[in-house]
């Protein structure tokens, strides 16, 4: 990432912040993962609760409701660029700061949004300005984050240090949804979104504390030179995705339409397999080679994506959700070893920034077209589109590969 101290060689930055360390950890600095996972919270606590508020309080209706929640997801994929240039020039650690900052900032909007008496009309637009920093602090927030723990490691063991970056997100997530509908249903969406400022601000405490790294020197791309540099990447990040994004939108309807009453379990068996893998192997990328292991990866992926379009019973398709989450573990931080090789040691948080937007495209895109998907041909279709994606990705991944092995005999082993 761009604050690391090393470039991929292992030569030392020449330059670098007030506050530098070049030791290496064996695994990400405890407070940096603790940081990021505080400040997730906040990602994730307003994810039920501002739909409900706005429909319920306020009057609003679907589709305004979800122009709202979509517009922190553009937010977020236009400000990638800016988070990764601010991580390139000052490090991870700023921007990581400036998210956490952004974020608060974010959760104190959605408190006067709620203030008794405001007219609804004014409480909307205060919802839509906290969604836009939310967006804009997000970017800053997981493109520092991601950055700063790789740099805790060093590049070399940066799949491991992706690989717990996306355990603290997702446990943070995972968490922070419950969390927030009790408080809401429970006290209001004042004293919810309360818990939004205080969450990315003791991560910012946590933060504050813990070693800043040096930064590279050398020529800083454009930000659209470095998507040239990592769009095959991408485009195999964002064919995982819609796997996903088609659990997350439709097997709640899909379990629904079939019968089957623990449609809430489908998320819950993914994020077991998610991180069990992650966990015992999220080593390998960094040592058989980012490509290989996303294109297994993804096989894997599409095998549990097909378990879920012929489940036979509700049990099936669980195992199937279980598979799925095996195989999407691994796909970020394989994907991620490789984009870091792709570009000057000067670029890496660009081209983090913009790694990282292509998942935000697939999340933002898939929804609707696996809408379209189901509506032409029913629920099932939905996980024969995430199968064929993922089955595209890992062809992408698998072509990549053998490129690479002709271009540089020496990585044949991989």
């Amino acid at each position: 990432m761009s604050a690391f101290a090393e470039d991929s060689s292992g030569s030392k930055a020449s330059n670098g912040c007030a506050e530098t360390s070049l030791e290496r950890r064996s695994r990400p600095a405890v407070g940096i993962i603790a940081a990021l996972f505080c400040g997730y919270l906040a990602v994730g606590l307003p994810l039920p609760v501002i739909p409900l508020f706005l429909h319920e309080q306020l009057g609003f209706s679907a589709p305004v409701i979800g122009l709202v929640i979509g517009l922190q997801f553009a937010a977020t994929v236009l400000t990638r660029g800016y988070a990764g240039r601010v991580t390139d020039r000052h490090g991870g650690k700023r921007s990581a700061l400036q998210g956490a900052a952004a974020c608060a900032f974010a959760g104190l909007l959605y408190v006067i949004a709620a203030v008794p008496g405001l007219p609804v009309t004014a409480g909307l637009v205060v919802v839509v300005l906290g969604r836009l920093v939310a967006g804009f602090g997000e970017s800053q927030f997981v493109t520092g984050y991601v950055s700063w723990s790789i740099a805790s490691v060093g590049p070399q063991r940066a799949g491991m240090s992706m690989s717990w970056t996306g355990i603290a997100m997702f446990a943070a997530l995972a968490i922070a949804a419950p969390i927030g509908m009790f408080f809401y249903r429970t006290f209001g969406l004042e004293v919810a979104m309360i818990a939004c400022v205080l969450a990315p601000l003791l991560a910012a405490l946590i933060a504050v504390r813990e070693t800043s790294y040096a930064i590279p020197s050398g020529p800083r791309l454009p930000f659209h030179k470095v998507v040239g540099q990592i769009w095959r990447e991408g485009a195999g990040l964002m064919l995982q995705g819609v796997g996903l994004s088609g659990l997350t939108a439709f097997a709640s309807l899909y379990f629904a339409a079939r019968g089957w009453g623990n449609a809430g379990l489908v998320m819950t068996v993914f994020g077991v397999g998610f991180i069990l893998i992650r966990v015992l192997l999220g080593f390998l990328p960094d040592r058989v080679g980012g490509y290989r292991v996303a294109a297994i990866s993804l096989a894997i992926e599409a095998v549990g994506q097909a378990m879920i379009w012929l489940a036979p019973s509700e049990a099936f398709a669980l195992a199937g959700a279980f598979v799925t989450g095996l195989g999407c573990a691994l796909i970020f931080p394989a994907l991620g070893v490789e984009v870091l090789k792709r570009v000057p040691p000067a670029n890496r948080g660009s081209a983090m920034g913009a790694f990282v937007a292509f998942l935000d495209i697939a999340y933002g895109l898939s929804g609707p077209v696996a809408g379209g998907v189901a509506t032409q041909f029913g629920y099932p279709a939905v996980y024969v589109l995430g199968a064929v994606c993922a089955l595209v990705g890992g062809g992408l991944c698998e072509a990549a590969r053998i490129s690479q092995m002709r271009s540089s005999p020496s990585t044949a082993a991989r």
